[in-house]
């Protein structure tokens, strides 16, 4: 049965260099601390980094060395998704040996070096999910998309009327698919969702109601449903709610650092254990 965890990530000191481009070994610093029962995730969007955050996350990050096995980035990592952010952000990972997962968000988007800037990202050795997936190991995979915008339950946009209005609704189900996608050509028998925008309407509470449809859709629960997700994680709604679930009880954590912060769940990340226990035992 997964069960969570507070985040611990240590306090940062000082700022350090920045450090280098190519990506280092995937392995424990200090000894291997892994179980092969448990797989411990540790999740968060939303930090923004710009180009004057040098050494501002670098320790924070770095401690997932020795408390997680994976690290999960749910999108919005920079502040206007320019190329030197990015190369920013990659500084600030220079120091992570365990391997790394993200997902873009609509800050990441917004200077328009998105190739650039996953380019930049992926050199690190970080595992960039647009409609891709990842296998971490022979029990545990992730599947991840940006994902969009829409509305939930009554309040959902539909493809009705104006050219405009279907292509918004025709760019959601497109995240839609791709996650499907990229869920179905997941092997392992554990499988996580990663996403920006919110997949159902429970994490994005706390917001003002005015602005739920431009936090997410529901329609990402669907994939996440059918196959079995053992959870998902996404960023965006920095004012939600931590944990909800989907309608077929897939948990969702909102793993946006200012949420994280203000709840008190993590310094920078959330962490979330897996038991593969069940499935090595079959």
């Amino acid at each position: 049965m997964p069960d969570w965890v507070d985040g611990g990530a240590g306090i940062r000191g000082g700022a350090p260099e920045v450090g280098s481009m190519l990506p280092p070994r995937e392995r424990r610093a200090g000894g291997d601390r892994r179980r092969r029962d448990r797989v411990r995730i540790a999740a968060v969007g939303d930090f923004h980094i710009g180009e004057e955050d040098a050494g501002a996350f670098r320790d924070l990050f770095a401690s997932a060395n020795d408390e997680a096995d994976v690290l999960v980035l749910c999108g919005d990592l920079t502040r206007r998704g320019l190329e030197p952010e990015f190369r920013a952000v990659v500084g600030e990972l220079a120091d992570v040996k365990v391997p790394i997962v993200a997902v873009l968000g609509n800050h990441d988007y917004e200077g328009g070096a998105t190739n650039e800037g996953t380019a930049v990202l992926r050199g690190r050795g970080v595992h960039v999910l647009c409609g891709d997936s990842f296998a971490l190991n022979e029990q545990v995979g992730f599947a991840g998309v940006k994902g969009f915008m829409g509305g939930f339950a009554r309040g959902t946009l539909t493809a009705f009327g104006e050219p405009e209005t279907k292509a918004f609704v025709n760019a959601a189900l497109e995240e839609v698919h791709r996650l499907e996608l990229a869920l179905r050509r997941l092997a392992t028998p554990i499988r996580v969702a990663v996403l920006h925008y919110a997949p159902v309407q429970g994490t994005v509470a706390g917001e003002p109601e005015i602005i739920f449809p431009f936090l997410g859709t529901d329609r990402l629960a669907d994939p996440i449903d059918r196959y079995g997700c053992a959870l998902a994680l996404h960023g965006h709604a920095h004012s939600g709610t931590f944990r909800a679930q989907t309608t077929g009880g897939v948990p969702v954590f909102n793993v946006s650092l200012p949420l994280l912060r203000k709840d008190g769940i993590g310094k920078l990340y959330y962490l979330h254990e897996l038991s593969t226990a069940d499935v090595s035992a079959g």
